[in-house]
């Protein structure tokens, strides 16, 4: 035993029974998060962990080298309100994104909101911020500590006075403000026992949308549709372009399936007064239907209906049948169809996925014909700004060695070109220093499954190198490349590879894709996880012990079953935000959306496919004797309400207690636990770059890498 961990009161009394199964849940107190209890464990496992990671031999030169290379220019794609543009920009090392506004694209820009006023230490984010359609007002999100609540501001976007109106226990909502500018709809939540603030694990059911009229009081907002019988749904409007239709997208989880509703605002002769009159145009969760225009009554959509990798469909409201509907842009053979975004009146903007790499396309609205490619280097396209009524457009590209290029094009020209509008370099990362590749590997079943790597120009593959392996597989999000300057100083500074592994669970290839890494399947996420360190050590990249994985969130659960399946094939495990208790994570806030991808242990079948693999509950009890685990740091942060921190708290006490106690076990068993912190959205930047210090200079540690000039 190499480390004394803090000894974590074991309650055996606390079984639970899951249909005949009892299931001892003994670190069951670590739920509450405001007992003194948990409070001690917590700072006693930080007393462990800070002056192991502040130790670390190449932290100091890590923090130093990665807040240099940080401190470049950071921004994003101008849009146009009204007849002004707007775009955020960070000038280096800001806490917070400011949004700044000029007249026109060559006109001086001024500062139009700045969140870094809001705190001391950047806390406080703007987490959705929208200007109503020809820039009267401004409403603005914010989140303390990294937490989901949001409470929604106001101001005037002319001369920025700041409006008395507030909206609050609001939290995945919906901002779109009805075209006369006179209010907004949003979603809240109903008030609830206890707090509030993101350290609280309630429950989120019943969510509403309201109407806010602009100068009234929130207790005073129009109900404008809720849904009673139906507690975890959740609802989302959209304004058409012409202003016209409150278009309604109702999900329940996170399946890529919603109802379709609309109300023809015109036809309220009062206005909204009270709960609208949908129109239920689909009324079931068959399949995905995402607004993209509408040209009078004959309304586009992007959907996965009969088409796993997405099509264009059109709908005449006023021929609503199914038999009338009719194809705008098919499916492609292998391609995902991405965003879809309407512009200059009659072109479309068609994102594809081909192999994780971002294609751009001009389509005719009318005809679904192709008008012309746009040209694209080997990345991502990582933000698209046009409106239907505005000729010119905006797309900015990235991947894992280009910090960011905008490109500007403007379809009323004679002979539109893109052409860029905004580069940025980094000072001290030449691109030529780095190789990006990408292979494909086979999984267990045979399945070819894509993987990027960056590594230094020229690497022999003998087998010597330090990998950083990450990976995601859920919820159909994929993992395409993207700038991350801690990625590129592993590489250039401790010698390293950088893997993502784009495994089932993701969209890299559409539902079909995501289906095979979801509820019954899930277990070839991870085996394809697996399957890429093997390819990494078998074609002699790395071996085991130089290899570590890393994974966030969904992709904490990866790290964690991983660990769990095959200890022997890694080095080390960093493991953020995770979701570690398998058969409770849908009692606690939100997690009650993510039984469509992974089940419930309240159902009896899945209960089995979730006790196979749940981290928490596949550790091993003392005494263990089977093979070493590798190093493990956990994260997680007090103010996360998505993955509330009892995942990592219960499973980093359970790993102590098993593994830790283990003669074998030299490695450390770590967590960290933030504060006035949350899952990742709005981290400040000090936080941030603090984080990705303390990850690389654990792993550097314990796989025994040292820093090179």
């Amino acid at each position: 035993m190499a480390f004394q961990y803090p000894a974590a009161r074991r309650d055996e009394t606390k079984v639970d029974d899951y249909h005949g199964s009892k299931i001892c849940d003994p670190y069951v107190w670590l739920e509450d998060p405001n007992s003194a209890e948990t409070m001690a464990f917590v700072e006693e496992q930080n007393k462990l962990t800070m002056p192991y990671l502040e130790q670390c031999a190449v932290r100091a030169q890590f923090h130093q080298r990665l807040t240099e290379l940080y401190d470049y220019p950071k921004y994003s794609c101008p849009y146009k309100r009204g007849k002004r543009y707007f775009y955020f920009h960070n000038e280096g090392l800001q806490n917070q994104d400011v949004l700044y506004v000029q007249d026109s694209l060559d006109a001086p820009a001024t500062v139009f909101f700045d969140p870094n006023k809001l705190s001391e230490d950047g806390t406080v984010a703007l987490k959705m911020g929208r200007l109503s359609e020809e820039c009267e007002y401004f409403a603005y999100g914010l989140s303390s500590s990294g937490s989901d609540w949001v409470t929604v501001h106001f101001m005037k976007a002319d001369d920025l006075t700041k409006l008395p109106d507030l909206l609050e226990r609001v939290k995945f909502s919906c901002l779109n403000w009805t075209h006369d500018a006179k209010g907004i709809f949003y979603n809240c939540y109903p008030p609830q026992e206890g707090k509030a603030d993101g350290t609280e694990t309630t429950s989120n059911i019943n969510q509403k949308l309201y109407y806010h009229v602009i100068g009234t009081k929130q207790s005073e907002d129009i109900l404008v549709a809720e849904f009673p019988e139906h507690p975890k749904w959740h609802s989302s409007v959209t304004i058409s372009d012409d202003g016209r239709y409150a278009v309604l997208s109702i999900t329940e989880g996170c399946e890529p399936v919603n109802r379709l509703w609309y109300c023809d605002l015109q036809q309220l002769s009062g206005g909204i007064t009270g709960l609208l009159p949908w129109v239920k145009l689909v009324d079931n969760f068959d399949a995905q239907y995402s607004y993209v225009t509408n040209e009078g009554s004959v309304f586009t959509f992007r959907t996965n209906l009969d088409a796993p990798r997405y099509c264009l469909i059109n709908i005449d409201i006023q021929k609503p049948d199914r038999q009338h509907w009719t194809t705008l842009i098919p499916q492609h053979e292998k391609d995902v169809m991405g965003s879809v975004s309407c512009v200059n009146q009659h072109h479309l903007l068609v994102n594809y996925l081909h192999d994780v790499k971002d294609i751009l396309q001009v389509y005719e609205l009318s005809t679904g014909q192709l008008v012309r490619d746009l040209p694209l280097d080997v990345g991502t396209v990582v933000g698209v700004s046009c409106k239907k009524k505005h000729s010119d457009f905006f797309y900015k590209f990235t991947s894992f060695t280009t910090p960011g290029i905008i490109y500007h094009c403007d379809l009323s020209e004679s002979n539109p070109e893109p052409r860029v509008f905004r580069e940025v370099e980094v000072k001290g990362i030449k691109q030529e220093d780095y190789q990006t590749s990408q292979v494909f590997y086979p999984s267990k079943d045979g399945t070819k499954i894509p993987m990027f790597l960056v590594h230094a120009k020229g690497l022999k593959k003998d087998g010597t190198h330090p990998v950083f392996l990450y990976g995601y597989g859920g919820f159909e999000a994929s993992i395409q490349p993207y700038y991350n300057v801690a990625y590129l100083l592993y590489v250039r500074h401790l010698g390293g590879i950088l893997a993502v592994a784009n495994i089932r669970g993701g969209g890299e290839y559409g539902l079909t894709w995501h289906k095979a890494g979801s509820l019954q399947n899930k277990q070839n996420c991870f085996d394809d996880f697996q399957c890429a360190a093997e390819y990494l050590i078998q074609e002699k990249y790395t071996t085991s012990g130089r290899l570590a994985i890393n994974g966030a969130s969904n992709g904490g659960l990866l790290v964690g079953a991983c660990v769990n399946q095959r200890p022997d094939l890694f080095g080390c495990a960093v493991a953020e935000v995770g979701v570690m208790d398998m058969l409770k994570f849908h009692k606690f806030t939100i997690g009650h959306a993510w039984t469509t991808d992974y089940g419930c242990s309240e159902d009896p079948e899945q209960f089995k496919w979730l006790i196979k693999y749940s981290p928490l509950h596949n550790l091993p009890p003392p005494p263990y004797s089977g093979p070493p685990y590798p190093a493990v740091l956990l994260l997680t942060a007090d103010h996360d309400d998505r993955v509330v921190p009892l995942h990592t708290l219960k499973y980093c006490a359970a790993l102590q207690h098993g593994v830790g106690s283990s003669p074998v076990q030299r490695q450390p068993l770590m967590v960290r636990v933030d504060t006035r912190s949350g899952h990742g959205a709005g981290k400040p930047t000090a936080k941030a770059i603090l984080e990705d210090t303390h990850i690389f200079s654990f792993i550097a540690e314990t796989l025994g890498l040292s820093w090179k000039e």
